[in-house]
């Protein structure tokens, strides 16, 4: 008997639901620049959902004095001791320290998810402005600067006055995820999701981050403009 082509062929995997995301909420979150408005609300509605959470700062004292105000569980430190106890790492420092700190923790970071949510803008009379780094953006900065770590970028339009307002439930918006590893995209988009009304989106990889992190200048704008708290919404998916 003749076996026929298509039985000599094996079957095509299904596709991937791309909303099957994995758990998240076992991993320890460092969020350095923590005592920054945006870090520091980051940190607290992570924790708020159940995530462990640790803030550092140059200062250790700073950390554990915006730990204390986060409350549910946050743990302050210095940056080194953040990176070192945690399995997620969120870079939330000033878009003018982004480089110094994250060659002054090459080492605590090596083998961590990290995820630059850093914006690189400038401000002047007409308002705020996207800067372009010489490697493209802040994500593909933290790249080459961190070979060893697994670097993505997420969390850039979110407003601080929102994340750190405990009187609002949940934050609806997109957050836009990029990155080069798929199963680290999609960690990142899981730990989006941990917070209410947020969903993590997969959005390019880190050669697409510059106008993501630009975008924030818009938003800013619309923001002044409105007297807001704009985030995004992606339709149809």
């Amino acid at each position: 008997m003749t076996t026929t082509d298509s039985a000599q062929t094996p079957a095509k995997a299904p596709a991937k639901d791309p909303w099957d995301l994995p758990d998240v909420s076992g991993h320890v979150v460092g969020v350095l620049g923590g005592t920054g408005p945006q870090g520091k609300g980051l940190a607290y509605r992570l924790a708020r959902s159940g995530q462990k959470v640790i803030i550092g700062s140059r200062s250790a004292d700073r950390a554990h004095a915006a730990a204390q105000e986060c409350g549910h569980g946050v743990e302050g430190a210095d940056n080194a001791e953040a990176a070192r106890r945690s399995d997620i790492v969120v870079v939330a420092v000033p878009w003018d320290g982004h480089g110094d700190t994250l060659k002054a923790l090459r080492d605590e970071l090596a083998g961590k998810l990290v995820v630059d949510c850093v914006n690189p803008l400038g401000f002047d009379k007409k308002g705020a402005y996207a800067i372009r780094p010489e490697e493209g953006s802040a994500a593909e900065q933290a790249a080459a600067l961190l070979p060893d770590s697994r670097v993505t970028a997420a969390f850039h339009h979110l407003s601080a006055v929102l994340l750190q307002d405990p009187e609002i439930e949940q934050i609806d918006t997109d957050v836009m995820v990029l990155g080069e590893e798929r199963a680290d995209v999609e960690i990142v988009q899981a730990l989006a999701g941990r917070i209410p009304g947020m969903r993590g989106v997969f959005a390019g990889r880190l050669r697409n981050a510059h106008q993501v992190e630009s975008l924030v200048a818009n938003l800013i704008s619309v923001n002044r403009r409105y007297k807001a708290h704009a985030g995004l919404r992606i339709t149809d998916v």
